[in-house]
């Protein structure tokens, strides 16, 4: 019975990714001057079908309605009956990413005194509390709020940044988002070490927070940061250590591809060396480390079939095409040509 579930639930999500937008999809979409040719040209996949019973066509609308389609997408995998387990502890894990953004949302907004934009997806969002959490006027009013959501194992940084009231630096807050994004990719590595394939999900993450550590470091680097950068890496890494990180952090953006020749990292840090020379613009980084990453994933997690990383690969996929989507769709409103974005989109 397990092999014939995953089996259906791999034939569904395979699928799914037919009806993706694809690079194809893209290339038209850089001649397009209106949403309105944009939304025609994504028409027939799956996400091109919703946006087109919409009756409002501004970015505004069309922003918040992608996201809402996302979480009606995670939704329907979880109607089915014949998941398995696995897969199950995979989706609400991974899901968590959402309420993690929106709580540092919500921290951002406090600190500005301003009500940040959030995410309608996520465990507070699905416990019908998104409002309570973007009404948040306190640190104290977002830790009920996660443990009404069984999000206890993130209530201790708060409770530690709540410590910092009336007196918090900036610094301090980058601390807390740190630790926040460290204890989600604690949880989803202890959630991979028991699952099916856990081994390979685990390198997955592994990679993710190596790339996300050396965008840290990277930015750190170039801002002139120095050690101090290194409280705000993830521990967990597949190839990047601790004392590589701090040993990275003390040298110049020039000389991180040598540090780094020994792991698959080497050519990302040249193609950030070769773009910072080229532009002296630090979103450079950003835009290499998240093309790679997209590409490392790929790697590892597209060929498997009949296991939970099926779904792993089908969300990430689910995202780049959404973040895709926002980029164009935001610059064909501002009247930016979208062919100037090109570089920005991951493909």
């Amino acid at each position: 019975m397990p092999s014939i579930n995953y089996a259906f639930i791999s034939s569904y999500l395979k699928g799914q990714e037919a009806r993706l937008v694809t690079s194809e999809h893209v290339d038209s979409l850089l001649t397009t001057s209106s949403i309105q040719d944009a939304l025609a040209t994504v028409r027939e996949t799956d996400v091109g079908s919703y946006l087109e019973e919409l009756p409002v066509r501004t970015f505004d609308y069309l922003d918040e309605c992608l996201w809402k389609y996302l979480a009606q997408r995670l939704a329907y995998i979880e109607w089915f009956k014949l998941v398995p387990q696995d897969v199950m502890k995979t989706l609400r894990a991974y899901r968590v990413k959402y309420d993690i953004f929106n709580i540092k949302a919500a921290l951002a907004g406090i600190v500005a005194a301003k009500r940040a934009k959030m995410i309608p997806m996520g465990v507070i969002h699905n416990n019908g509390l998104l409002d309570e959490l973007f009404n948040a006027e306190s640190v104290g009013d977002i830790i009920p709020l996660l443990i009404k959501c069984k999000l206890e194992d993130y209530v201790p940084i708060m409770e530690q940044y709540k410590t910092y009231e009336g007196k918090r630096s900036k610094l301090q807050f980058i601390e807390i988002v740190a630790k926040l994004d460290g204890e989600y990719y604690k949880n989803m590595l202890n959630m991979a070490r028991g699952i099916k394939d856990g081994s390979i999900l685990t390198k997955a993450f592994g990679l993710v927070i190596d790339l996300t550590n050396l965008q840290i470091i990277s930015r750190a680097v170039i801002g002139g940061e120095g050690l101090q950068a290194a409280e705000f890496t993830i521990a967990g890494g597949y190839e990047i250590a601790d004392d590589t990180i701090r040993e990275i952090l003390s040298l110049k953006i020039s000389d991180m591809p040598t540090r780094l020749e020994n792991t698959q990292y080497s050519d990302v840090a040249k193609e950030i060396l070769i773009s910072y020379d080229k532009t002296r613009s630090i979103t450079a980084v950003d835009e290499i480390i998240e093309k790679h990453k997209f590409r490392m994933l790929k790697e590892v997690l597209a060929p498997r079939v009949l296991s939970p990383l099926v779904l792993f690969w089908y969300l990430i996929l689910k995202e780049v095409e959404i973040r895709n989507l926002r980029l164009i769709l935001k610059a064909v409103e501002d009247g930016v040509p979208v062919q100037e974005i090109r570089d920005y989109l991951v493909l």
